[in-house]
């Protein structure tokens, strides 16, 4: 009778429901098993199997040899093939002994048999491909066994009840497969080993099983070492190949030029398109068609980066949409089961398993969910990554071939721009570009649900969500006005912080702290008002973003029950729309974000495509010349001197032998390789050798004699490390005239046949350009034979060119040899003429010239310090740089203060004080009022959700609810009273933070402005700057943000825990376990993430600060052909940066991962204490608790977040307070002070025995100065560099404190005095540079301060104002002329106003030029660090000593 039933079974009709679903042992009829559950694993193989093959054909990453593990598998899925066929051999053998056996056993092993056979062909097929662990064939194990479970568990039962019936030999046979399929899953599990030639230290990823790939289980090694120690460099992995610059690179590179040549294509086409059809001479008009298509062919005149980009990475993101499809499907599964689990509890006939078949549904859906989730992240941050590898490589690519008119369009600044901030949008975008379409289908699908649950009355919740969205839209716009302006006065801020950290040195000596402090206060009150108001909406907007889903339910639940008496609300529609509701928060809030996004990426990519498009230098470009009609043709092997006035085009010439300039007109030929000496020396970040090999092999006798040959060997010796010292940006710690050396040394190094040399002997000293024109440049230097084109201004080198070229506006007017050009009277002679009076002085200076340069750097620069340190006397004229040492020195220490200082605050965790202090900025009640009011918010919340479950147990009578108006009133007014919360604290913790950061700032500013001139010199200025920049921000808008995000992240953790226990008090046995497991995972993962985000950053900024150098240095790059080196370097750096991006992704999504699985089985033992508790629990409970479990897992996942957050943050905090501990001056005034209102009223000065030192562990700078100064007299102050001349002066006015001695003014002791008030009555002038560099910024900040808007044109009146203006008449007037090298006119000009308006003062002059000096009434000469003569300048040179010798030097005797 049974056989009978077979012979027909189709399958599924026979699935009889009372015997597998309406009892308490279910089971499957044999027949759905024979049929269905063996076809089920055939059909998921054989419909991938196509599509896999074609897919490892394509992507082939080399063999595996057999191992061990490969023969077992093979084995296994021969013996698997066997037993099928057994099988079948066994029912034919039934047959012919005449057994009437059903076909299906014959059908189904055959195709389980053929399907074995195909499953161990792909098992060989991948090992041959490098497929290490396969996901096809572990799902294909994983399905065959749980179908094989459902048959295994009939075939026990059927054995243990009917004993008789048992078939032995197809019984054993099934065991046997079973085991095989068990072992085969066991075995799809593990790894094999890599292909033959794999990379070094490669990424465990490709070499990971699928299990492990899926759970991000790989990157738990890294995780561990992070833990045990803080991670370094070596322990990152290689990139995997595909994410590599010189992969991805050339990928958009190469879709980007087929986008441009595509539109230049149309171009040509367009164009032919108009010549032919658009000449309508006789005034016909033209026809309507023809305008139309005009116009579509001027819109597809851009090229598309976007679909540049689109085929690069399309294909590969696609794959992320699929996995966000199967997730957002996923997602309603949760609702779903909830909604069946109610209906179990309503249901006391219902069987028991299914209550835990409900769980395990529940706790595998949210697993899978997970895992989907996370891969799509995955997909989508290493989809960005690429793009900005991408971005980054093209940019540089593209930087290095524009021409320079299209590098003026944009500053450097603006192109690192595109680099770093403009690349970035695209990263953030990726993740969330899905959202487009996805929050659609989310809410259709959301909404498809509540309508089902609810009916009409979803169109009020609906609506109240819409209307959120404008309100939403409207704070967003404001916002943005407030943050536009906020930045304008941050910028101010900014601005005027660094001009006052410049002139740092300028405020002290005037005594200026207070009226600046006052400034940037005034500008940060500016700032606050807007933070505020920013504030107050931002309370708005959390209100609208945290009270939406309550309004959201609470409308919907009135319109519900109001609508008609019968409308019961019941747990089952409760909860699920709850649940449904919150599904549908997200995607409404996440579009307004996604589109702004969009909107900001689209602001890049046009500034991208702008950048892409520029035009490159090309040979047969057409462009206004800066030379016209120029003809000349170089001799090999000569010595090309060119001249001319500034201007004339000298430099424009060699750029158009470089190829820089655009052609208009004739032919420029150059045989042989060419290098090239800027004007502007240009240096890199590296060693100095780096810098002069430049790439080439090294040569060292060749390299020895360039060297020698650029007078380089003396700054050898005075560098820390030689030639091996590092150089910084712009080549910080070299002089100028050092920079040009290098750079000369460089063009030599290389060995090429023409040289172009740009003036390369205006930036060193005098007796050192003659040095290297004799050494290199001249007929006997080691260029001779070469052809030399020289730019130069330096008369005395002309005579020995071989021909001399005469420029004038652009054009070439006289060429020839020296003798030749002098006897034609012409442009030669005028220019001669001009530059014969300059040469003299010069020389005249040529003792302080490079040296005064590099002083007038430093000091301007606030480094006083520095000249004290120097050692040479500056005898010999070599050592004209020996300030060098301690610039050098300097920069080393800095360099080790500034790494220490970067890695102090983010070692290990951030300590509570820190906290501790940040609430007491806001100020203790604040911080504890606005604790409360999250605690009321929350309470009242779990309020509401408690009382809607009350509310959905009442009982029914006669269909309706009874008191349902008093329900819905309570209801709302709980919500009400979580609205004003929420605003309260939103409002509370933005003031506070407000607050915090005035405190915060205004400490630090005054601590700042409090510290010694040595502090400043010991801290980099960028440091500083910093502080008050990126710390400031940081502590102004990104704390209180995240302080709210954290605190309510918290406290929804807390309240769902609350819940779940109330509802189920059993999951107090798993709660504190999970919660262990959760603590540990998290710290587990701050340990490794706060590493590899440091590792990040400090790779990152390589990246753009070699952009910044190319940039500045694509001439010579060029012009010395090392493109490509630069290109591989930079895409060095670049992968180097994301070797430690790409753990630190991984990291996120590991921890994601884990935490969701503690959060998935939190949703699993609330559902499973609940099924064994549903006799005791109502339905109410039952769906508030696990409505909350099933939020518990986006509540832990930005708890995670948020803490990491805060306390990456937090450092701020630290870093702002540190400078309080840090030493401060003397008091500014002192509170009783007994000094007479006029005082000095005389200027009398006495020094006795005075000496100071620098720092606590330095010789003394100065020791043992006695000297006596009448009133009224003048004083010279004179002596070799590093003499101690300027440390007097610091010690007069304080900057640096006597170490012995004492200075008394007028009888009265210095030292006794507040610093402002000794300050403010003596003056110093520190003669006014030209105000047109950077370097001298403090020049203009004093005119800012005095108001006084004089054009500083060399004109007499002008800098007679400005010493008026400066000089506040007081009796003592200190004139330091170390820092200007000013024309002789201008000198002279200050020192008659001195002689006229000062008559009566004391004045000490600190002179280089001695002249400004012979007439003083005496001179105090000082050698290294004491008095050496002081006396009348006359009695001085009778004597013949140092100051006779000096005044020899300058020529005066």
């Amino acid at each position: 009778k049974c056989q009978e039933n077979y012979i027909s079974c189709p399958g599924l009709e026979n699935l009889d429901w009372n015997r597998t679903w309406q009892t308490h042992n279910p089971d499957l009829t044999p027949c759905f098993q024979n049929t269905v559950l063996v076809w089920i694993p055939c059909l998921y193989l054989w419909l991938f199997a196509p599509f896999y093959i074609l897919y490892l054909k394509r992507n082939d990453r080399g063999y595996i040899c057999m191992t061990h593990l490969n023969r077992a598998k093979t084995v296994i899925g021969f013996t698997l093939w066997l037993i099928c066929w057994a099988d079948v051999f066994y029912s034919f053998w039934e047959r012919s002994h005449g057994a009437a056996i059903a076909p299906v056993y014959l059908v189904s092993p055959t195709m389980l048999g053929v399907t074995m056979l195909l499953a161990t062909f792909l098992i060989q097929y991948e090992r041959m491909k490098g497929v290490q662990s396969s996901g096809v064939m572990l799902n294909f194990w994983l399905i065959a066994i749980v179908c094989a479970t459902v048959t295994f568990r009939s075939k026990i039962l059927h054995a243990l009840n009917e004993p008789a019936s048992v078939n032995v030999f197809k019984y054993t046979t099934f065991y046997i497969y079973y085991t095989m399929l068990l072992i085969s899953l066991i075995l799809a599990c593990l790894s094999d080993q890599p292909p033959l030639f794999s990379q070094a230290n490669p990424c465990p990823e490709s070499g990971a099983s699928f299990l492990s790939r899926i759970t991000f289980w790989w990157i738990t090694g890294l995780m561990v070492t992070g833990y045990k120690r803080p991670l370094e460099e070596k322990d990152l992995w290689s990139l995997n190949t595909e994410d590599k610059s010189q992969r991805v690179v050339p990928q958009l590179v190469r879709r980007w030029d087929q986008e441009c040549n595509k539109v230049k294509r149309s171009e040509v086409r367009s164009h032919f398109f108009f010549s032919t059809r658009g000449e309508k001479k006789d005034g016909q008009p033209i026809e309507e068609s023809e305008i139309l298509l005009a116009k579509t062919l001027q819109k597809t005149g851009e090229p598309s980066l976007f679909c540049a980009l689109c085929r690069t990475f399309g294909p590969y993101f696609l794959v992320s949409s699929l996995y966000k499809i199967i997730h957002d499907i996923l997602m309603f599964v949760g609702p779903e089961i909830l909604r069946l689990l109610i209906q179990f509890v309503n249901d006391s006939s219902a069987p028991t398993w299914h209550g835990y078949f409900y769980t395990t549904l529940l706790f595998v859906c949210t697993c899978v969910q997970t895992l989907i989730l996370q891969k799509y992240f995955h997909v989508c941050f290493v989809t960005g990554m690429r793009l900005r590898t991408a971005i980054v490589g093209a940019v540089y690519r593209k930087a290095l071939v524009i021409t320079n008119a299209a590098r003026r369009t944009s500053t450097v600044g603006e192109i690192v721009n595109l680099m770093s901030v403009d690349a970035q949008r695209f990263m953030d975008l990726i993740t969330y570009i899905n959202m487009i379409w996805s929050a659609p289908l989310q809410v259709i699908l959301a909404l498809y649900f509540l309508w089902q649950n609810l009916g009409p009355s979803v169109l009020a919740g609906v609506a109240v969500m819409v209307l959120m969205v404008p309100v939403n839209a409207v704070i967003a716009m404001k916002t943005k006005t407030y943050q536009v302006a906020q930045m304008k006065s941050k910028d101010n801020r900014i601005k005027l912080m660094n001009e006052v950290l410049n002139g740092i040195k300028v405020l002290k000596l005037y005594a200026w702290e207070l009226a600046f402090k006052d400034k940037v206060s005034a500008i940060r009150e500016s700032e606050l008002r807007v933070l505020k108001k920013t504030a107050y909406l931002g309370a708005v907007s959390t209100f609208t973003w945290v009270c939406a889903p309550f309004l959201v339910a609470l409308s919907t639940f009135a319109v519900y029950v109001l609508m008609d008496e019968h409308n019961i609300l019941d747990a089952q529609k409760a909860f699920v729309s709850l649940a449904l509701f919150n599904i549908l928060r997200f995607p409404l809030n996440m579009l307004p974000m996604v589109i702004s996004s969009m909107v900001q990426a689209s602001v890049s990519m046009k500034r991208l495509r702008v950048f892409l498009s520029h035009e490159e230098l090309d040979e047969d470009n057409v462009e206004r010349p800066a030379i016209t009609a120029c003809e000349s043709s170089d001799s090999q092997g000569a010595l090309v001197a060119v001249v001319g006035h500034v201007g004339s085009g000298k430099s424009s010439l060699l750029s158009a032998l470089l190829g820089e300039m655009q052609k208009q007109e004739g032919s420029v030929s150059i045989k042989g390789s060419v290098a090239y000496v800027p004007q502007q020396a240009w240096i890199q970040n590296a060693t100095l050798k780096d810098n002069i090999l430049f790439g080439r092999d090294a040569k060292d006798s060749w390299y020895q004699k360039v060297v020698e040959a650029c007078a380089l060997l003396p700054d050898l010796e005075i560098l820390p490390g030689g030639d091996l010292t590092e150089i910084g940006e712009k080549g910080v710690n070299l002089s100028g005239g050092q920079k040009q050396r290098v750079s000369v040394a460089r063009a030599i190094y290389c060995n090429c046949a023409v040289y172009l040399l740009d003036d390369p002997l205006s930036a060193v000293d005098a007796h050192v350009g003659k040095h290297i024109f004799e050494k290199v440049i001249g007929p006997q230097g080691l260029l001779q034979g070469r052809t030399r084109v020289l730019v130069t201004h330096g008369l005395s080198f002309l005579p020995q060119a071989d021909l001399i070229l005469v420029m004038v506006d652009g054009e070439i007017t006289e060429m020839g040899s020296y003798t030749e050009l002098l006897g034609r009277q012409g442009a030669f002679a005028e220019f001669l003429r001009t530059y014969t009076n300059t040469e003299q002085e010069e020389v005249e200076e040529s003792v302080g010239g490079e040296a005064g340069l590099l002083i007038s750097e430093l000091l301007s620069c606030f480094h006083a310090s520095v000249l004290s340190h120097s050692p040479g006397t500056g005898k010999t004229p070599q050592k004209t740089e020996p300030n060098d040492v301690a610039a050098a020195k300097k920069a080393k220490s800095t360099e080790a203060a500034r790494l220490t200082e970067a890695d102090k605050a983010n070692t290990g965790r951030v300590k509570l004080s820190v906290f501790w202090e940040y609430m007491k900025a806001i100020g203790l009640p604040l911080s504890i009022f606005s604790i409360f009011l999250f605690f009321c918010h929350h309470l009242s919340s779990l309020g509401s959700n408690y009382w809607l479950s009350l509310w959905t147990d009442d009982p029914v009578i006669n269909n309706t609810q009874p008191n349902r108006e008093m329900r819905l009133g309570v209801y709302g007014a709980l919500g009400l009273t979580q609205g004003i919360a929420v605003f309260c604290y939103s409002v509370a913790v933005s003031v506070g933070g407000i607050l915090a950061s005035r405190y915060l700032h205004q400490t630090m500013l005054y601590n700042v402005l409090r510290s010694p001139m040595s502090f400043f010199e010991r801290t980099p200025s960028g440091n500083l700057v910093n502080r008050f920049a990126k710390e400031t921000d940081t502590i102004d808008s990104v704390i209180p943000s995240i302080i709210k995000m954290f605190m309510g992240s918290m406290f929804n953790v807390l309240g769902s825990c609350a819940v779940i226990l109330i509802a189920t008090p059993l999951v107090a046995i798993i709660i504190p376990p999970l919660g262990l497991l959760y603590f540990f995972v998290q710290r587990f993962y701050v340990a490794s993430s706060r590493q590899l985000k440091r590792l990040e950053s400090v790779s990152r900024s390589p990246v753009y600060t070699h952009f910044n150098e190319t940039l500045l240095g694509t001439s010579v790059i060029r012009a010395f052909g090392e493109q490509q080196r630069f290109i591989r370097e930079s895409d060095g750096r670049v992968d180097h940066n994301q070797k430690a991006y790409f753990p630190s992704i991984v990291a996120n999504r590991w921890l994601a991962v884990r935490l969701e699985f503690v959060g998935n089985c939190i949703v699993a033992f609330a559902a499973l204490f609940a099924v064994m508790a549903r006799d005791s629990l109502s339905p109410g409970i039952m769906g508030l608790s696990i409505s909350y479990a099933l939020q518990v897992t986006t509540y832990l996942n930005w708890l995670v977040r948020m803490s990491s957050e805060l306390e990456t943050n937090i450092v701020a905090v630290e870093k702002v307070k540190e400078y309080g501990d840090t030493e401060k001056e003397a008091e500014w005034r002192l509170e009783h002070s007994t000094l007479p209102a006029g005082w000095p009223t005389t200027g009398h000065i006495e020094i006795r025995n005075f000496g100071l030192r620098y720092r606590e562990d330095l010789e003394l700078a100065i020791s043992d100065i006695s000297v006596n100064i009448e009133g009224g007299e003048k004083v010279g102050i004179v002596g070799r560099t590093g003499a101690g001349k300027s440390s007097l002066t610091l010690g007069l006015f304080r900057i640096i404190e006597a170490a012995q001695g004492e200075i008394c003014v007028d009888g009265v002791n210095i030292a006794e005095l507040g610093l402002h008030e000794l300050r403010s009555r003596i003056t110093i002038i520190p003669q006014v540079p030209h105000l047109n560099t950077p370097k001298q910024c403090w020049g203009k900040l004093l005119l800012k301060v005095m108001h006084y808007n004089i054009s500083l044109l060399r004109k007499k009146n002008g800098i007679k104002y400005l010493a008026r203006a400066l000089l506040r008449k007081t009796k003592i007037l200190v004139l330091d002329e170390a820092t200007a090298a000013v024309d002789l006119e201008t000198d002279n000009l200050i020192q008659s106003t001195i002689r006229t308006q000062f008559e009566d003062c004391t004045v000490l002059t600190i002179a280089h030029r001695l002249n400004t000096i012979m007439d003083y009434t005496r001179v105090l000469v000082l050698d290294k660090g004491q008095m050496a003569e002081f006396d009348s300048p006359s009695n001085l040179t009778a004597k013949k000593g140092i100051f006779y010798k000096m005044a020899k030097d300058s020529g005066l005797v």
